[in-house]
């Protein structure tokens, strides 16, 4: 373990010094309950001050929406447990469901309305008519904890979170040059590239809620913009590298066929990579573009075959191989170029990756375990009230909020118990860590400076790991609640056994949560990757249906999304076959099928109804996938289709150049007068549209079939399909 670093320390400090500001702004105005103000500066705090304005500002509010349902609902039915204790876990239910609906910062108001509303109407009900002063009091502390955290962390030596978005994305590109040396060498698993590849999507969805926060820290709304753009180019690098890789492997390892020129210019590419970033601000101006990529893209352009060599499989794949080299490459400058303009908040950019999938706003939402993952805590209320209820004990209001409060926290984990049962951990060491102060530290104290003095050892230390992703739930949790548990008042009261049944009310609601949650959620991470496979499984079968599509933008930006989601819950492998890889190639295969839907508009002859039997196939099978439940083998009957498909749109180029040669020589015989007569030759714009499809085509081969790239389109198969 590393020792605390300045930061840390300049952290803890400053952390503190809000929590006794706000403790004795508490103390000078009376307020019922002053270390609820001390205890929500712990809660709000955080290293970087965008994080702790954005946090501060959705607990005020969260705070108050929550404070306000307390005063609606306990009049009315207080009367009436039974009923109030429904209506309790439906107000937590829903607040939970929006809050996990809500990717960003702003989930912090539904989730603080969410366990703030029990926190505050369930210990009034044995005197209802308490309620508005109580809330009134609770929103007060919990204000100034949050004012007085932001004011210190704003005024003293802030802490921006753009340098942390800089590392961050820093770390994705140590991760993302090994991976691109790695497949272009020809790597595509092994347990290495498998965790780099965990890692990298998990940097991706770090950086959306970090990005949620930039606005709250006076970031300029170009730099975000940029930051927004960067994010949404790391995300397609993994899949367009992978998507080089199958080309690649199948010229090296499976036909043998490898161009001259090719070894190099990939060897040039993993150096790239590698090369430093711009530094200087004239290297990050449009006019002053990257030589590197310029000379990379020239030597792609020097290699694509022919058109007549594009009717082999050799030349097929070399081509499919090329422009994706291509789309890498522009993918990567355009990161590139990116981190040094936020970096450096100078110069200008022009993308130099454009295509029809940007601009997609979709994220992934499994509504189903999000309905479960929010009945979950519900049930947790409903059954715990119902044992408070029949019990009749007195201070099983605490208990029933603090189960509350531990299901809600973790409800969007995928395995909840364990993390519930740290935060049971550190609230039984809390409890003794404050039963300490209580009883035998604050009698000796006489003034709010010994009090400080005395306090400030214990919580400067455990904050300097507050910072710590490792630490941070259990120390938050230690400081917040022995602040809380100590009970700090104007005069000092301490009754032992007021102490010890509060406490045992607290830490039995959550082992009740703890046991709740393994009960009712006994299953994992596989258990939600199966769910994102299936549910991947039936948007490649609609990306290929005949059926309209709302948005194709939507739907592919919905479809990467749901990957990075479901990276990070794969374990690490060594294996070629594993599932990641495998979602890369159903990712590929739903891109690829958008690609001919579009390309089969520009289409003429029979080629439309072709590539309507192409897509036909691939949607029926992922069907069966998604319907079964399980990963199926393509069948035999969709690689004849596609291969008789390839075979016509190499067809038709030969058929398209030659009408072009002869319409260029019977213009040059005409002379000046019939070449302006006739109308110009539509060359250029179909054999773009038909070498798009034959690239489309070669990726759905490859990707649905990876046994069988040695095997040229047409010929008997000589293996296990994919």
């Amino acid at each position: 373990m590393t020792y605390p670093s300045w930061r840390d320390w300049l952290f803890s400090v400053k952390t503190f010094a809000a929590s006794m500001l706000a403790l004795y702004i508490a103390l000078i105005f009376q307020l019922p309950r002053p270390y609820w103000a001390m205890a929500s500066v712990y809660i709000v705090s955080n290293p970087f001050v965008g994080a702790t304005r954005s946090k501060a500002l959705y607990r005020a509010l969260g705070t108050a929406l929550g404070a306000t349902a307390a005063i609606t609902l306990v009049p009315p039915f207080v009367e009436t447990p039974l009923l109030f204790s429904v209506i309790v876990a439906l107000w937590t239910g829903t607040m939970l469901y929006l809050a996990i609906s809500d990717r960003t910062a702003r989930s912090y108001v539904f989730m603080l309305a969410g366990y703030t509303m029990p926190l505050i109407a369930l210990p009034t009900v044995t005197d209802p008519t308490t309620i508005f002063d109580v809330a009134i009091a609770r929103t007060q502390e919990i204000t100034l904890g949050i004012i007085c955290a932001s004011v210190v962390g704003s005024a003293i030596l802030p802490s921006r979170l753009a340098p942390t978005l800089i590392e961050r994305a820093d770390a994705w590109f140590r991760d993302a040059a090994f991976y691109g040396r790695e497949t272009l060498s020809g790597t595509i698993a092994g347990k290495a590239i498998s965790a780099c590849r965990q890692r990298m999507a998990s940097t991706v969805n770090q950086l959306e809620f970090l990005l949620s926060q930039l606005s709250y820290d006076h970031t300029h709304p170009e730099i975000l913009s940029r930051a927004q753009n960067l994010r949404g180019r790391m995300q397609l690098f993994l899949p367009m590298i992978s998507a080089l890789a199958d080309p690649l492997i199948a010229l090296r390892r499976d036909l043998h066929t490898w161009p001259e020129g090719l070894d190099a210019l990939l060897a040039d590419a993993a150096k790239w990579f590698d090369a430093p970033l711009p530094t200087r601000a004239a290297e990050i101006h449009d006019d002053a573009g990257d030589p590197v990529a310029e000379s990379l893209r020239a030597r792609v352009a020097a290699l694509q075959p022919p058109h007549d060599a594009l009717t082999s499989w050799e030349g097929a794949l070399l081509s499919n191989a090329l422009w994706r080299l291509g789309q890498v490459i522009d993918v990567w400058q355009d990161c590139r170029t990116l981190r040094a303009l936020i970096a450096h908040e100078t110069g200008t950019w022009r993308p130099r990756y454009r295509h029809w999938r940007l601009g997609g706003t979709e994220r992934f939402y499994d509504r189903g375990l999000m309905l479960f993952s929010c009945l979950v805590p519900m049930g947790a209320i409903l059954v715990a009230c119902w044992l408070w209820v029949s019990s009749g004990w007195h201070d099983g209001a605490g208990a029933v909020t603090l189960a509350a409060v531990a299901c809600c926290f973790f409800a969007a984990l995928d395995d909840p118990a364990p993390l519930v049962f740290r935060f049971f951990v550190a609230t039984a060491a809390s409890a003794v860590f404050a039963g300490l102060y209580l009883f035998v530290v604050l009698p000796k104290v006489h003034d709010f400076a010994m009090l400080v003095l005395l306090f400030a050892g214990p919580f400067i230390l455990i904050g300097t790991l507050i910072p710590r992703p490792q630490f941070n739930m259990v120390t938050m949790l230690v400081a917040v609640n022995t602040a809380t548990f100590i009970s700090i008042q104007s005069a000092y009261e301490a009754d032992f056994f007021v102490f010890l049944n509060s406490n045992i009310a607290g830490i039995s609601g959550l082992l009740f949560a703890y046991v709740w949650t393994r009960v009712t959620r006994p299953f994992g991470a596989e258990f939600a990757a199966k769910r994102l496979l299936r549910s991947s499984w039936t948007d490649v079968a609609l990306s290929a249906s005949a059926g309209r599509i709302a948005d194709q933008r939507d739907l592919a930006s919905r479809m990467v999304d749901r990957l990075m989601q479901l990276i990070p819950r794969l374990a690490a492998s060594d294996e070629h076959r594993h599932p990641s890889i495998e979602s890369f190639r159903d990712l590929r295969i739903a891109l690829n099928a958008l690609d001919l839907r579009r390309s089969r508009r520009k289409l003429n002859g029979d080629m439309p109804a072709v590539i309507d039997r192409v897509l036909a196939g691939v949607s029926d099978h992922y069907t069966r996938c998604a319907q079964t439940s399980e990963r199926q083998s393509a069948p035999p009957a969709l690689l004849a289709t596609i291969d008789d498909a390839l075979h016509r749109v190499a067809a038709q180029g030969l058929a398209q150049e030659a009408a072009d040669a002869a319409r260029a020589a019977d213009a040059d015989a005409a002379g000046p007068a019939g070449a302006s007569a006739q109308t110009p030759p539509p060359a250029h714009f179909t054999q773009r549209w038909l070498r798009d499809t034959q690239h489309a085509l070669v990726g759905l081969r490859l990707s649905l079939y990876p046994a069988l790239v040695g095997q040229r389109p047409g010929s008997e198969p000589t293996g296990a399909n994919g």
